[in-house]
Order: C-alpha cells, then sequence, then structure tokens
C-alpha cells in the first residue's frame, strides 16, 4: 500500500484547474504536458461533465490530436460549452484535430440501418457478447499516424465520456477494463499520448459491475480527478468538492502517491477553484 499524504492546496481565493495541474504536475506552462498518462475522472452525486469539458478544450489549444469518443451529449452540446472556453470544435473536426465519435446519433445507425462495414458500436447489435474491439480499431485507426506522413499535432489524445454508460448498455465491467487496457497500450504506451475518461462514482448503490470498473480504472491511472457534491448539500456560493490524486515514480517504492482537495463553483465560462473556507464569499 502506498502512503497518501494530504497536501495543502495554495491559499489564494480562487485558481483555475489548469494553473491547479501544472502546479501538481510541477510542468511549465502553457502546454507542458505530461504524456503517456491515463487520467480517470469520476463524480459522485454531482456531474463531473465540466471536467470533459476543460479537458478537451486544453487539448485543443495545446494542439495534440484527439479521438473523442461521445456516449452522453451530443456534438453540439459540446461545441457550445467549447465555444464559452474559447475553442471551436467544428473547426478542430474540419481542419483534422478533432474526430468525434457521437454515440447518440452512431447508436441509432448500428441498430436501425444495415451497415456495409463493421461501426465502432457494432457491440449494441451483438447482445451479450460485450466486444468493444470495433471500437478499439477505431480509436487506433483515428490516432495512429500514417506511416509517410509528419503529423502536424503533438501527440494523441483520447476522451470518453463516459465509460458507465457502457455499462449500463450491457458491457460486462471486465471487457470494458480489457478494451482501456488495450487502449493505454496503444495511445500512453506505443504513440505517447494521453487517456482521459470519466466514470460515475455510484457511492452507496449497489453497482457491483460499476465497482470493478473504477477499482481497476484508480489502479492503473496515473491522474484521478474525483469530483462530488457537498455533504451539506447545494450552496449556491460552492457547489461541490474536487480530490485530485497523482502518482509519481519512487526510488523506494514502484509509486508514491500524493493527494489534495479543493471546492469549485461552476460559472458561466469557467469553473474557479479555492481551497476549503476560501470561497470569495466567505471572504
Amino acid at each position: 500500500m502506498c502512503s497518501v499524504p494530504h497536501w495543502r492546496p495554495k491559499m489564494v481565493a480562487e485558481q483555475a484547474l489548469e494553473e491547479i495541474l501544472l502546479s501538481v504536475l510541477n510542468l511549465l506552462p502553457p502546454w507542458n504536458i505530461l504524456q503517456g498518462t491515463l487520467t480517470l475522472l469520476c463524480d459522485a452525486k454531482t456531474d463531473g461533465s465540466f471536467l470533459v469539458h476543460h479537458f478537451l478544450s486544453f487539448y485543443l489549444k495545446a494542439n495534440c490530436k484527439v479521438c473523442f469518443v461521445a456516449l452522453v451529449q451530443s456534438f453540439s452540446h459540446y461545441n457550445i460549452v467549447g465555444q464559452k472556453l474559447g475553442v471551436s470544435l467544428t473547426a478542430a473536426r474540419d481542419r483534422g484535430q478533432l474526430v468525434f465519435l457521437e454515440g447518440l446519433k452512431s447508436s441509432v445507425e448500428v441498430l436501425f440501418h444495415s451497415q456495409d462495414e463493421p461501426h465502432p458500436l457494432q457491440f449494441l447489435r451483438e447482445a451479450g457478447t460485450g466486444n468493444l474491439q470495433s471500437l478499439y480499431t477505431f480509436i487506433q485507426d483515428t490516432l495512429k499516424p500514417a506511416d509517410s506522413e509528419e503529423s502536424p499535432w503533438k501527440y494523441p489524445v483520447l476522451l470518453v465520456d463516459n465509460l458507465s454508460v457502457l455499462l449500463s448498455l450491457g458491457v460486462g465491467a471486465v471487457a470494458v477494463l480489457d478494451f482501456m487496457q488495450y487502449c493505454r497500450a496503444t495511445v500512453c504506451c506505443e504513440l505517447k499520448g494521453n487517456v482521459v475518461a470519466l466514470v460515475h462514482d455510484t457511492e452507496g448503490a449497489t453497482d457491483e459491475g460499476n465497482d470493478t470498473l473504477l477499482n481497476g480504472l484508480s489502479h492503473q491511472s496515473h491522474l484521478i480527478l474525483r469530483a462530488e457534491g457537498l455533504a451539506t448539500g447545494f450552496c449556491k456560493d460552492v457547489h461541490g468538492q474536487l480530490s485530485i490524486l497523482w502518482r509519481r515514480p519512487s526510488r523506494s517504492t514502484a509509486q508514491r502517491a500524493q493527494s489534495l482537495t479543493y471546492q469549485y463553483k461552476i460559472q458561466d465560462k469557467n469553473v474557479s477553484f479555492f481551497a476549503k473556507g476560501m470561497s470569495p464569499a466567505v471572504l
């Protein structure tokens, strides 16, 4: 077991998530992002989709090639939020930087139209198999650069929103973990890129499959961001709490884990983070 010391956040009133992560990883701005990492996003009793929007805009601004497997919302939804964060998903898709798999739209095509070629969501027509090979092949073909071409992008990124949806569609937790292991081997190890995935934390509810998935990914992840609602209930000035855990190589142990906790408030065009008790409303 790794010891997990609790680090105190900087005592400033507000910080952006980018500043926090760069400080956590001891990296220099603007976009010197650690490569070859798996980042796990999870939410408990709150909506953690703001983390997905952040990482999507974060990597597009960093000039990375992004494959976005969106199983929850439509392209227009992500594009509207992205514009508030200073990026255009339409422009990124047109120039080939963003490959967007729209699960809501694609599922209708798979279920109600015949397919001449294997579809990334082919598993929807193969009830009980839980075979995600077609989805993995789609991601692999999307992010692997052509041998004869020099990629104009810094490095590839896979973003999934969210993996818990696969469980509700009948795919087993072990199959999803195997799928993520293949994605991690290809994107993180082979291509030296990053993988970011959101999973719901159904704490307090009996959901063995989701618990297995969350625990399995937690052990594999280099960085974990966990958003949760306040134990005291609704507050207009503080919307929730964000716990950040990251692992670094250590000489004494295989990995050394460290963590810190912030509170946050979601605003129209950004999310403000602050140490506990440092909300502008309190100050």
